[in-house]
């Protein structure tokens, strides 16, 4: 392709005239193809090179574990031609193809042991075609024997025919060279044979003879074909089983590396509380000192306001370190959990108490409702608070103006409790749901938003909801609100105690008077 015609290509086409991006791929594909071309022309038997050996083998292991059946199928036939044929002649054609027989099994075998130190498929291919060449003059030579002789001869002179050349190709199939030599030699033997007898007979063994050569000589090559796509199937999957291991190997290793360094990251901030949370101690506590002027009145009234930033960035700076260690405890393992029996309503109606003035800011009005005699949960009750909080916050934070947010505490199907926190705010994307859920994930709308937050609430509440082997769920529809549900299992929920029943001699006990259960 010239330069004007480069030119002349639309924008976004590659010099192929395909577009730019599919380029790679298609010199990938090209690639590939020259690559499979080259190997099958250097191949003996048009296939990929890489398979000449195994088709070998497989005609070696065909060969060698076939000779038993082979050799005494000759004796039968040598047996059965003593009908037209003297002994020594019948005799003498069954040492010759048992002759012919050993020298192919011999040279199946040779291969076997020595054909893998040996790479040269064209050499052992010659070896195998000259081998059955013989083993197949040896075999025919019986059909001079049988010519000329009664009737039924002819008919014995095909059935040898018809067994050597179904034998030789079916075990021969997988090596085309070999299947000639071991077929066309039996062939012709008896064509020739009948080829110059008068007599129907005669030449309906000369037609049957030809028919069966060429219609074996098909099956063979359709039984290669066969065993050359198994081969190639079978090199298919097993690159594509080393590429699978390869990859589950080095996703192993990557997510063996992540899950060290994320678990050293949380040892690492769970262990700098104490030095995190010190400092900030002292900042807030001396900027809540200069803000009250608590030792007298600023020179300048502007130091105030600075003492006021200094104390509010501080709290939040605080709170955003006492989540990130939170969420470390969690992911490292390390959150101890304080179990006791805790009310599931009681813990949600404080929460609302604590956030209800912050709703009356915003606007947003909070709607409660509660299932009445919920027994009590035996669960954490400062996580318990930490996930109303945190799912509440995000409900009032995210509700506009005139929205309503709603609690809901009940029974599950199962038997469990649950917390719902529904607001009708402006919503969370599908596929923005699985951001929000990750650690420090931030939807488009918390990004927009002025309190935008670190994007661990939600992670917090999650690792708190497994902690307690409970479930968590996230439903939200645009322009329509979210929900967020907070499942806790049944065998969380602390059943009444039955009463204890007293035996009739304990009850009349208990009914008599003082003295007489001192003399008793």
């Amino acid at each position: 392709m010239t330069q004007v015609d480069m030119l002349d290509l639309p924008a976004g086409t590659g010099p192929d005239g395909q577009p730019a991006e599919r380029t790679p791929d298609r010199r990938r594909s090209v690639a590939a193809k020259v690559r499979s071309e080259r190997e099958r022309l250097t191949s003996t038997s048009g296939s990929r090179h890489a398979f000449d050996h195994e088709l070998l083998r497989s005609y070696a292991l065909n060969r060698a574990s076939a000779a038993p059946a082979v050799a005494t199928l000759a004796v039968l036939i040598a047996a059965a031609t003593t009908l037209w044929t003297p002994l020594a002649v019948a005799g003498a054609w069954l040492a010759g193809a048992l002759a012919g027989q050993t020298l192919v099994y011999a040279a199946a075998r040779r291969f076997l042991r020595h054909g893998e130190e040996d790479a040269d498929a064209r050499r052992w291919s010659g070896r195998f075609a000259t081998a059955e060449a013989l083993n197949a003059l040896a075999w025919g030579v019986i059909a001079f024997a049988l010519a000329g002789q009664h009737e039924a001869s002819s008919v014995m002179a095909l059935f040898v025919m018809l067994v050597g050349v179904a034998i030789a190709a079916m075990l021969t199939a997988s090596a085309p060279a070999a299947v000639v030599a071991a077929t066309l030699p039996i062939a012709g033997m008896v064509s020739g044979a009948y080829a110059f007898e008068d007599g129907p007979g005669a030449k309906a063994v000369v037609a049957m003879t030809v028919a069966a050569e060429i219609y074996f000589l098909l099956l063979s090559r359709k039984l290669y074909r066969n065993t050359l796509e198994a081969l190639e199937f079978r090199a298919e999957k097993d690159a594509l089983i080393g590429e699978l291991e390869q990859a589950k190997a080095n996703s192993d290793e990557a997510r063996r590396r992540a899950e060290e360094a994320n678990l050293a990251k949380s040892r690492f901030l769970a262990t700098m509380s104490h030095e995190l949370r010190t400092p900030l101690n002292a900042i807030l506590g001396f900027s809540e000192v200069m803000k009250a002027e608590v030792f007298g009145a600023h020179a300048v009234p502007t130091y105030k306001e600075y003492a006021g930033d200094i104390h509010q960035s501080g709290q939040h700076l605080l709170e955003l370190i006492n989540e990130i260690l939170d969420l470390s405890r969690i992911e490292a393992g390390r959150y101890e959990m304080h179990e006791e029996s805790v009310r599931l309503a009681h813990v949600v109606e404080d929460c609302h108490h604590l956030l209800k003035l912050r709703a009356k800011n915003r606007g947003v009005v909070i709607r409660e409702l509660y299932q009445h005699g919920l027994p009590p949960l035996w669960a954490d009750e400062r996580a318990l608070r930490q996930i109303t909080l945190n799912l509440l916050s995000n409900a009032i934070k995210f509700t506009p103006p005139g929205g309503v947010v709603t609690l809901k505490v009940g029974w599950t199907a199962s038997g469990g409790q649950y917390l719902s926190v529904s607001d009708t705010g402006p919503g969370i994307p599908e596929n923005e749901i699985p951001t929000v859920l990750a650690s420090f994930g931030q939807g488009t709308l918390a990004i927009k938003t002025a309190e935008q937050g670190a994007g661990l609430g939600l992670p917090i509440v999650k690792g708190l909801v497994d902690l307690h082997g409970g479930g968590f769920a996230l439903n939200s529809t645009l322009r329509e609100g979210t929900e967020v549900i907070v499942t806790l299992p049944a065998s969380r929920v602390m059943d009444a105690l039955p009463p204890l029943r007293r035996t009739e001699a304990e009850a009349e006990r208990r009914a008599s008077p003082p003295e007489a259960r001192r003399a008793g």
